[in-house]
């Protein structure tokens, strides 16, 4: 095995590539949940636990469906086995951590909807990753998007204690953070060769 290619792999998922910054996917958990850097921190574990999971498993699907000749339910099996995992994560912080819960609200079960797992799904499938690669690109991927979200959250609470003008308080100035953050982002794509 490689580990130069693995290291790339990864550096790829996390810096280059990184889901939220150059993809635009998961912008709804990294927007509302940005607010504090507690709940960011663990929203980005929770994140990055279920693309580990969906990873194994889509890698399994695919290699399943493949095996009899249908591809063609590929999006829906991912659907389910990342609506499950997002499940049982829920359950699991409800249970051993009841203010957690209460912080991440509605951002919790929008995992399931959130668009950066799905495409962690269908990009590790159409590089035809074997089962190491899908682990180290999750990965990647996850430690990118808590990344993103723990920069996030620490700007906007620095900003908390700055004095902004009441134009760009809000909505508009974490989109402008957003989109600095993206531009900024931009400069690891020399890392690629």
């Amino acid at each position: 095995m490689d580990l130069g290619n693995l290291g790339g792999i990864f550096i790829n998922a996390c810096l280059i590539n990184n889901f939220v910054l150059a993809y635009f996917l998961g912008i709804c958990p990294f927007l509302g949940v940005s607010g504090q850097y507690a709940t960011a921190s663990r929203m980005g574990g929770a994140v990055t636990f279920v693309m580990l999971i969906s990873s194994v498993c889509a890698y399994g699907i695919h290699a399943l469906l493949i095996a009899v000749n249908a591809p063609f339910l590929q999006l829906i099996c991912f659907i389910v086995v990342i609506a499950s995992t997002v499940q049982t994560v829920e359950m699991f912080i409800k249970k051993f951590s009841p203010s957690l819960f209460r912080s991440l609200g509605i951002f919790l079960p929008l995992i399931t909807t959130n668009c950066a797992i799905l495409g962690l799904a269908l990009f590790q499938t159409n590089k035809g990753y074997d089962l190491i690669e899908c682990l180290v690109y999750a990965l990647g991927a996850g430690a990118g998007f808590t990344i993103a979200i723990v920069i996030m959250a620490g700007l906007r609470e620095q900003l908390d204690l700055a004095t902004v003008p009441g134009i760009v308080r809000g909505t508009a100035l974490s989109l402008m953070l957003a989109g600095i953050l993206s531009l900024t982002f931009t400069g690891f794509a020399g890392l690629g060769g």
